[in-house]
């Protein structure tokens, strides 16, 4: 990786032009197949990242959100900082974090089911910001029901129970779930060089769904440390396994890195639901899922481990303060 210093593009960092052609191996699960559950063990065993059709997100939902999403974009740069600083909720502009993190991105990062905070925060002098407080709220609906529906086939497919044993971190009334709104304007053209929009990290959360406009830009990282391109698909979900899940399934699903590089010529827009628990709720192994119970990950809470993410930088490995000694070790 390579950081130009150049006051203009802020410290934002680049990353050699490889070229790369679209990942076509990305599974793909379809929700409406009754054996649906197999699949999804698989992708997020290997990969740790798939994409879901037939999801049940009506598209008048999609496409409504997208379309409040770019005009607030469009607005000027002062009535967008009318929405918060971003400490933490609210607008953010190239700034990622308090750890000096950057990229070529601007964002509007919201706590949904915190009312006080998310209409504050929405409330923006764009002519009418009930409209996109109403896109936001009906598309959160939706993919958290995605979310839920999701983790209840792969409790299914892991012999757990209750089926709803991950669902229910994400449903308590105390969960900790965020929205984020992701714009990645078309940036300069270096040749030989493409700019981080967000820099490589894994999710801390415990599922994240994504999905973006038909501009490319997401990649991820593969088991043998390779990154390849994902074909973008407006109609179709992203779900990203985080390091919770991770953790809670004992490393046999695995949190997946990605970054995002921006386009040269298009903007890409993005929304990412993150699913996460309470505050308070204890993460740790499930006991099912330990071989003759042993533990990869101590116990935290996703207070203590949201704390220590947040203080850390985006491509910090997190988990790695969590995790236990071998017991064939000293």
């Amino acid at each position: 990786m390579v950081v130009l210093s150049r006051p203009a593009l802020d410290q934002i960092s680049f990353v050699k032009n490889q070229k790369q052609s679209l990942f076509s191996a990305i599974p793909v699960i379809d929700l409406s197949e009754p054996d649906a559950k197999f699949p999804l063990l698989h992708a997020c065993e290997e990969y740790g990242f798939f994409k879901v059709i037939n999801h049940g997100v009506p598209e008048e939902v999609m496409n409504r959100l997208e379309d409040e999403g770019a005009k607030f974009f469009s607005l000027p740069r002062s009535e967008k900082e009318k929405a918060g600083s971003a400490d933490p909720f609210g607008y953010g502009n190239k700034k990622i974090g308090p750890n000096g993190d950057v990229g070529w991105v601007e964002y509007l990062l919201l706590k949904p089911d915190e009312k006080s905070i998310y209409q504050s925060v929405l409330d923006v002098s764009s002519g009418k910001p009930e409209k996109l407080r109403c896109a936001v709220t009906d598309y959160v609906s939706g993919v958290k029901d995605l979310a839920c529906e999701v983790l209840e086939l792969l409790a299914e497919g892991l012999k757990i129970q209750p089926r709803n044993i991950f669902s229910r971190l994400l449903m308590d009334e105390e969960s900790d779930s965020l929205f984020r709104l992701n714009h990645y304007a078309p940036c300069p053209d270096f040749q030989s060089l493409e700019m981080i929009g967000f820099g490589e990290h894994t999710d801390p959360q415990i599922v994240s769904v994504l999905r973006s406009n038909d501009t490319t830009g997401l990649q991820i990282s593969l088991k043998d440390g390779s990154w390849v391109s994902v074909p973008p698909d407006r109609n179709s979900f992203f779900i990203l396994v985080g390091d919770s899940f991770q953790v809670l399934t004992n490393g046999r699903f695995r949190s997946v890195r990605h970054r995002v590089i921006a386009n040269s010529f298009k903007s890409r827009l993005s929304m990412i639901y993150f699913g996460a628990p309470g505050l308070q709720e204890k993460i740790a192994p499930l006991p099912s899922l330990t071989a003759q119970g042993e533990s990869r990950y101590k116990e935290f809470t996703w207070s203590e481990y949201k704390n220590s993410a947040y203080k850390s930088r985006l491509a910090d490995n997190r988990l790695v303060l969590f995790e236990k000694k071998s017991l064939n070790e000293g």
